[in-house]
């Protein structure tokens, strides 16, 4: 990682590592041959697929994708790109140079300090007496039996609980309610839910079986002599889970919680599709009662609660019909952003038959199922008018084509899904790609049209193939060194994990823990601050506000060039997600809970209504003001250029949506009280000098020390409202504070992109040239100037890498009762060339 520059914030760096490392150990396992000298058993299509689950927002994935293939044994070293191990202008590649990787030589045994920390925490698990409680509103029952006493103790009567095995569904269901449990059931330490039957009919698999070893079990059974007619629906199973959400995620979510998620929610999940297809049926226990259904039964009953428990999947082997010989076929489809997953499908399907031979040498299909789901729907469903229109018929044109109508019909997403036209053209794109190896007279993407093919049923996966290739510009060299590739200091430390950010600071003694407070509505007066009762509201030690600023000490959250910030909203909450105050807790959950237990009393009389629209802001002369150096400078004559015109577009609108920074390590601060009345504070910012001084503000005859440690390199620049909170709580509390913004916090708080809405009149010759633009933009700001002021200039640079013959603007920043915008990467620059493209293909 360090050689191929495959670092830069580093807060990435050793996951990538580590997903590297195991499919490096995965690969020395497998039956491949042997590679050459120096190179592992990893091919470029694994290498690159042993981060589909890693996530990295700075440094991009080329330079990483490059330090993974380096291992493969068939990856072409003229493809790698830059690297410290040969210089730039080299003739060839020199294999030598790399680094040589030794075959089973690079596992390590497992730290001994880890191995104790993990048995001393799962030491009471052993206990068979009782059911265990891990720590508080933690339940593990050992047992089915256990798990119904529980629901029958009453413990849960006074609040809701959460049946979980990995409890992955936090992230799917995004972070809306992942707080609003306090007790939760972790079902999967009973034994029964984690088994496996192999029957003659099929495979059982325990609800509570991660998806990864549901993989591996799939896969075990595509190839066992035992069950040959289970090869065709098992592989194909197989196949599609793996590119169901991410590794990570696999080994740790179980089948049965994704069934579960499918029938509560209108959750899009491959998983239940594809079951679905294959004519699976579950196992359930309702207290004293075992059922058996169809899984298609399962998804159309109402939402289940925790007294349904789901013990079992099964999963038939669908054999041939020898009598008729025929042939099983199966394919299953996915179409998403991303082809190795880690992305919702927009639409998936699986589709099942028998295919057999008649006399005249056609080809029928019979037995037919066609499951389809993530198209905007409630749960998966099978096509059955469109298999009934299908079973037994000889497929021509016309049968296929009321194949695809009736198909239509039935495949409707639900009012408000987006690109509904598109998920229905996909469904009739699978249809028509199951059915044209097997339909007379079509031709399409599928097979010859014959029976050994259609029994095994398989194509080219895509996914096998390398992603990404290079190609490098060569430098003459006559600016050395100049250019030379360099290793980036600390790189070592961060691809090794050493790298200490805020957050890996161990928690001092008598450290507490804080959570924003912020403001449900844009403009209002904040009467009182209470909590509703709950447990987390009993954990609250106390709430630091406006109030709490010592006499002589200045209300300043963040500031810049242009103006500063609040730190509080106080006495009134100039927008939604300003910060009111800081909930102080023992422990960061127990803030974060109260945080949501927070009932805010407003009052809005006297107050004019916010402005929350640049239209709004527009009507009420609300404006930041650009300095005239800061204002960009018009381009030739607009009047002259539209009259040289022969097409002209005129006022004609483009808007663009506010974007939030999704950086990897949310804002964060650890702040201690040290000698001599200072403060030590360990920050996420990466403007040091600011920060110090922001924070002193509140107490101007206090020496406050400030350090930045590691920050994650796409963080917002001038945000400092947590380290600035973090102080003034460990200043008034006399302890150590940290704060650590869960991701909703964050989204809510923080400003994002700003959104402009744009109006262009356009003049250009019959030949396309553009003679002349007027552009008359307004850019939301929120309520404070930041840095907006800057972006009429910056967006200039994306909008004049075109020749518009003359160019002339109007641009208003505008101030309204929003989050502050903030600028990060390409400020004006991403948006300006939106702009410009939107206008190039309007005029095209």
């Amino acid at each position: 990682m360090a050689g191929f520059h495959a670092s830069q914030c580093g807060f990435c760096t050793p996951g990538m590592c580590m997903s590297i490392f195991t499919s490096l150990a995965n690969a020395d396992k497998s039956k491949k041959p042997e590679p050459q000298k120096g190179f592992s058993k990893l091919t470029v299509s694994e290498a690159e697929r042993a981060f589909s689950g890693n996530m990295c927002r700075c440094t991009g994935y080329r330079p990483i994708v490059d330090a993974c293939k380096s291992f493969a044994s068939d990856v072409d070293l003229e493809d790698l790109g830059l690297n410290v191990f040969w210089k730039k202008g080299d003739k060839h590649a020199d294999v030598s140079k790399l680094p040589a990787y030794t075959l089973g030589g690079g596992v390590c045994t497992f730290p001994d300090f880890l191995k104790s920390e993990i048995k001393s925490s799962l030491h009471h698990l052993n206990d068979d007496s009782d059911v265990t409680i891990s720590r508080e509103g933690w339940y593990h029952p050992k047992s089915i039996e256990q798990y119904y006493d529980l629901l029958n103790s009453g413990l849960f009567s006074d609040c809701p609980v959460k049946v979980v095995v990995a409890n992955t569904s936090s992230g799917v269901k995004g972070y809306k309610d992942q707080d609003l449990y306090d007790k939760y059931i972790d079902i999967g330490d009973i034994p029964e839910l984690s088994a496996i039957w192999k029957k003659d009919g099929g495979i059982e698999i325990g609800a509570a079986t991660p998806i990864s070893k549901t993989i591996e079990i799939l896969e075990q059974e595509a190839g066992s002599k035992s069950s040959p007619n289970g090869s065709v629906v098992f592989r194909k199973l197989a196949e599609h889970m793996s590119k169901v959400a991410t590794p990570f995620v696999r080994n740790t979510a179980s089948i049965g919680g994704n069934i579960i998620l499918a029938q509560k929610y209108p959750f899009p999940s491959d998983i239940a599709t594809i079951l679905l297809g294959a004519a699976s049926t579950v196992r359930l226990q309702v207290y004293s009662q075992t059922l058996e259904v169809t899984l298609e039964e399962f998804l159309e009953q109402p939402p289940s609660d925790p007294s349904t428990l789901l013990l079992s999947i099964f999963i038939p082997h669908w054999a041939s019909d020898s009598q008729k010989e025929s042939k099983v076929i199966f394919e299953t489809y996915r179409a998403a952003p991303r082809p190795l997953g880690n992305a919702v499908s927009y639409i998936n399907s699986a589709m099942l038959g028998h295919v057999s031979q008649k006399s005249s040498g056609d080809l029928v299909l019979s037995n037919l199922r066609m499951a389809f789901g993530a198209y905007g729907t409630e749960h998966a469903i099978r096509a059955t008018k469109v298999e009934q229109h299908l079973n037994g018929k000889v497929l021509a044109p016309s049968v296929v084509l009321e194949a695809v109508q009736l198909l239509r019909e039935t495949v409707v997403p639900m009012e408000g899904t987006s690109h509904a036209e598109y998920r229905v053209s996909v469904a009739v794109a699978f249809l028509f790609s199951f059915l044209s190896p097997f339909a007379k007279g079509i031709k399409g993407p599928g097979k010859n049209p014959s029976i050994g093919s259609a029994s095994s049923s398989d194509t080219d996966d895509p996914c096998n193939l390398p992603l990404s290739s290079r190609r490098d510009t060569v430098s003459s060299g006559d600016h050395k060194p100049v250019g030379e590739p360099i290793k980036k200091y600390a790189v070592e430390l961060q691809a090794s994990g050493e790298a200490v950010y805020v957050d890996d600071i161990p928690a001092p003694k008598n450290c507490l823990y804080g959570e924003f407070i912020y403001s449900t509505q844009p403009l209002a007066y904040v009467k009182n601050i209470k909590f509703k009762p709950s447990l987390a509201s009993e954990k609250v030690l106390t709430v630091v506000s406006a109030k709490d600023i010592p006499s002589g000490g200045q209300n300043i959250g963040s500031s810049f060039m242009f103006g500063d910030e609040p730190l509080f909203g106080s006495p009134v909450a100039e927008y939604a997600g300003q910060a009111l105050g800081v909930v102080i807790a023992e422990t960061q959950r127990y803030a974060n809970l109260a945080g949501k237990q927070v009932v805010v009393e407003y009052d809005t009389k006297d107050l004019k209504p916010p402005i929350l629209t640049v239209e709004q802001a527009v009507q009420n002369n609300s404006y930041f003001e650009v300095p005239p150096g800061k204002y960009p400078k018009q381009v030739g004559d607009f009047s002259k250029g539209m009259a040289e015109a022969d097409h002209k577009i005129l006022s004609t609108e483009v808007k663009l949506a506010s974007q939030y920074y999704f950086y990897m390590e949310t804002q964060t601060a650890l702040a201690i009280p040290d000698e001599d009345n200072t403060i030590v504070v360990y920050s996420s910012s990466q403007y040091p000098e600011l920060a110090q001084n922001v924070i002193a503000s509140f107490q101007e005859s206090r020496n406050i020390d400030h350090f930045s440690y590691c920050n994650s390199a796409i963080q917002q620049y001038m945000l400092l409202q947590v380290a600035t909170a973090a102080a003034l709580c460990a200043f008034k509390l006399h302890r150590p504070v940290r704060m650590y913004l869960n991701r909703s916090t964050d989204m809510i708080m923080i400003g994002g992109r700003h959104p402009i809405k744009a109006y262009y009149t356009v003049g250009f010759k019959s030949n396309g040239r553009i003679t002349a633009l007027h552009l008359d933009i307004l850019i939301n700001a929120g309520i404070s100037p930041d840095a907006s002021p800057l972006m009429p200039d910056t967006m200039m640079s994306g909008l004049k890498k075109y020749n518009w013959g003359a160019l002339s603007f109007d641009i208003k920043v505008c101030k309204t009762n929003n989050t502050s915008k903030s600028v990060m990467r390409a400020p004006g620059d991403t948006q300006g060339s939106f702009i410009a493209e939107a206008i190039i293909e309007h005029v095209a």
